[in-house]
């Protein structure tokens, strides 16, 4: 097995090569266990960082210290990969933690472009939701990590203990308080994608046509807009709420561009979206809450880096 570099210099997965292969010409057990968890371990990583570059550094680094273990003492290499995981996404979390203080306005998590299957699993895509992804960064890098092991995945006390470095006594007094925390601040209740894509084919109609009272009729009065263009593309700094001055900027935004503009519908997190292209390239994705039928938060990621997982499907497994 070997370690390949991106044109970027960001080193991505393992690649099957003759060095993977066992004597009898199969592959080794250490990379088909890997392999066979994959998806698993970079939906953990992804929902404690809510990047999918780093996510990705995760498992690179899970990768090198996996090949190290001793695997005939590995009795469960599923757990035991969710541990390694765990734990070096906590460090990356943590280094990530000091990278936004100095970003350039609102930090937003990076959309991915999912597989329509992901939607069927209704916990997978709401863990994943930018809605909900936005919550998580409320949490401490501990409280996240218990909280998306215990909530999504169903990892008992004792593995999570294991995983985080704490008591299992510890670990569910955090579970508590993280799902508390959550709890308050998550959308009010369940949204069908059926509800969110007739939300944003509303909205879509109503900012192609310039109709503002069409897109009034759709906002929440309290909506609120985040747009992340980190310090690369124009976007808002900080967060514009309230329904008349988000319809306003909208509006007089796409009336500049209108000439090169389109939007699409697309696939993003386990929910339906919107892509902005600009001359047939993707500019930005934009991403809803919905509340009672009404778009209650947007979320516009204009960061090209950013946009790097939108070119092609991944797949996200519990």
């Amino acid at each position: 097995m070997h370690v390949t570099t991106s044109g970027t210099g960001r080193r991505e997965q393992p690649v099957e090569s003759e060095h993977s292969e066992d004597a009898q010409g199969g592959t080794d057990p250490a990379t088909e266990a890997f392999v066979a968890h994959r998806n698993l371990l970079f939906t953990v990583a992804y929902e404690m960082l809510g990047s999918a570059a780093d996510a990705e550094d995760v498992l690179q680094e899970t990768w090198l210290r996996w090949a190290g273990v001793d695997h005939a003492a590995v009795r469960e290499p599923r757990a035991y990969l969710v541990r390694i995981t765990t734990r070096q996404a906590l460090t990356r979390l943590r280094t990530l933690g000091r990278r936004k203080e100095s970003y350039v306005g609102a930090w937003l998590p990076a959309p991915l472009l999912t597989a329509p299957d992901v939607a069927e699993d209704v916990e997978l895509a709401d863990s994943v939701s930018m809605a909900m992804l936005l919550v998580l960064e409320t949490l401490t890098p501990t409280e996240r990590a218990v909280f998306v092991l215990r909530e999504v995945f169903d990892l008992g006390y004792d593995e999570i203990a294991e995983a985080v470095g704490k008591s299992p006594a510890a670990v569910r007094q955090t579970a508590h308080r993280a799902r508390a925390h959550v709890a308050a601040r998550r959308p009010r209740g369940a949204v069908t994608p059926a509800e969110t894509r007739d939300a944003l084919d509303a909205f879509r109609r109503a900012v192609e046509t310039g109709d503002l009272q069409s897109l009034l009729d759709i906002l929440a009065p309290d909506v609120v807009l985040v747009g992340d263009g980190g310090g690369v593309k124009q976007a808002v700094l900080r967060p514009i709420r309230g329904a008349d001055k988000v319809a306003r900027l909208l509006l007089a935004g796409i009336l500049r561009i209108k000439a090169t503009a389109a939007l699409h519908p697309t696939h993003v997190n386990g929910h339906p979206a919107l892509a902005l292209h600009l001359d047939d390239e993707l500019d930005s994705v934009l991403a809803a809450r919905i509340d009672d039928g009404r778009i209650t938060g947007l979320y516009a990621v204009r960061n090209p880096e950013k946009l790097s997982h939108m070119d092609r499907e991944t797949a996200l497994r519990r």
